[in-house]
């Protein structure tokens, strides 16, 4: 583990060479990703916007929203690969090279992505072909994400880790700023595939800072994927309450109160500003990240942790709900922005949480477990809201999850005492207690 430099001052992860060079590795690539995201999600969306699909229930025939089934089915390409490969990704970084791991990954990603840009500068691009490529990339995200999770530890002191979990939020709160306002101007000009290949282009500046990296941590030699390691993640991960409650509240908010894939729909139908006013309201909820990142960024620790973390979800849902009543792009785009902060502050919380009480060996497959629901919410989310405003529209998709997410909060609050209560000075006693 990288040795402190000092104890005080602000941003004190960033005074350590290796996580720097980790931090804008993540930052050069998760631009990149988000440009994608925003720009696969309009792609899908303008693809199936005219069609009119039926569905015949109970005698009645219903016309369908295409362009809203398209995204629920995005967001399950999205969800299926870290079903599968989040807990191989988790035991690959406890016994792998950590560092090699998100090298090799970020490469494979490059290519993947120049794939989908070469096929839509050719114009033989598919709704399908969008699908395959984007399941490929989301299954090296979810090799990716519990290596890079599990790096954090041993580039910074334990006393620094709070500030560089904050840190790496920020990295996608960066990202979706960027990325979307980038994306936004080249698809108000109809260059989708500029974008995929700005996404691809994205990964080689990332490769050069993780080659830089010197920590080698020590790796578990020749040990195979065994049933007994996933069986292991799984059990540390729900027998610790702190880290079970959290995910799990955090799983189930996102699953009921995501509206972010419903943005296409939002800004065509709801408020009228096209593909370039999308691409604006999608960097919403990343500002209001970013601004509530800063500001726990420059603060040594959140000391009430289980309160905050809990008014933050809240915070979230109740957001989301009034973000869906909205007709009004300013009002939209100051409610949307709210949900961003409230689910970053929330999310370093949860980090923070993991990190220290799970020991360096299980780590990475605690991680992997946690990247099922802390993704996989969202994703699933996605699923939700996508068939709910195919039949209902997509106001009563986004008021009634983001009503549903608030409630669950206050209910979770009302009955965990244990976590209503928790507070940083709360250290656990042993892994796993």
């Amino acid at each position: 583990m990288a040795s402190p430099r000092r104890s005080s001052g602000r941003l004190l992860a960033l005074q350590h060479r290796d996580f720097r060079l980790l931090w804008l590795a993540v930052v050069t690539a998760t631009v990149g990703l988000h440009m994608q995201t925003i720009a696969a999600n309009w792609h899908v969306y303008a693809l199936l916007r005219d069609a009119a699909p039926t569905l015949t229930l109970f005698g009645r025939t219903v016309e369908l929203n295409a362009g809203a089934l398209g995204l629920g089915g995005l967001g399950l390409v999205r969800w299926a690969p870290l079903l599968i490969f989040a807990l191989a990704g988790g035991i690959l970084a406890d016994t792998r090279n950590r560092r090699k791991l998100l090298m090799a990954t970020y490469a494979a990603s490059l290519l993947l992505a120049l794939l989908l840009a070469l096929l839509t500068f050719s114009g033989k691009v598919s709704l399908l072909a969008i699908y395959a490529i984007i399941a490929g990339l989301t299954a090296l995200q979810a090799i990716e994400y519990p290596a890079r999770e599990s790096l954090l530890p041993n580039l910074v002191p334990r006393d620094h880790l709070t500030n560089a979990v904050s840190l790496t939020a920020m990295t996608n709160v960066i990202g979706a700023i960027t990325g979307p306002a980038l994306s936004g101007l080249l698809l108000d000009r109809g260059q989708i595939a500029a974008v995929y290949a700005l996404h691809s282009a994205s990964y080689l500046p990332a490769l050069a800072a993780l080659a830089l990296i010197r920590y080698s941590g020590a790796v578990r030699q020749g040990v195979r994927l065994t049933r007994a390691d996933l069986a292991e993640g799984f059990r540390f991960t729900f027998r610790t309450h702190m880290i079970r409650s959290t995910m799990l509240l955090d799983f189930f908010a996102t699953l009921l109160g995501s509206a972010r894939t419903l943005l296409p729909i939002v800004a065509d139908q709801g408020l009228g500003i096209g593909a370039g006013g999308y691409g604006f309201l999608a960097t919403a909820q990343p500002l209001g990240s970013l601004l509530a990142g800063t500001l726990v960024s420059l603060r040594r620790d959140i000391y009430r942790q289980g309160l905050i973390f809990l008014v933050c979800i809240g915070a979230y849902g109740l957001g989301t709900a009034f973000f869906g009543l909205s007709t009004v792009f300013a009002l939209s785009y100051v409610l949307f922005a709210i949900t961003g902060a409230a689910d970053t502050i929330s999310s370093i919380i949860r980090g923070a949480i993991r990190q220290l009480w799970t020991p360096d060996n299980l780590r990475g497959r605690m991680v992997g477990v946690n990247m099922i629901f802390y993704m996989g919410g969202p994703q699933l989310g996605e699923v939700r809201a996508g068939l709910v405003a195919a039949l209902l529209g997509a106001p009563a998709a986004i008021v009634s999850g983001g009503l549903m997410a608030a409630s669950l909060a206050l209910w979770v609050g009302w009955r965990d005492r244990r976590l209503r209560r928790y507070t940083s000075a709360d250290m656990p006693v042993a892994a796993g207690g």
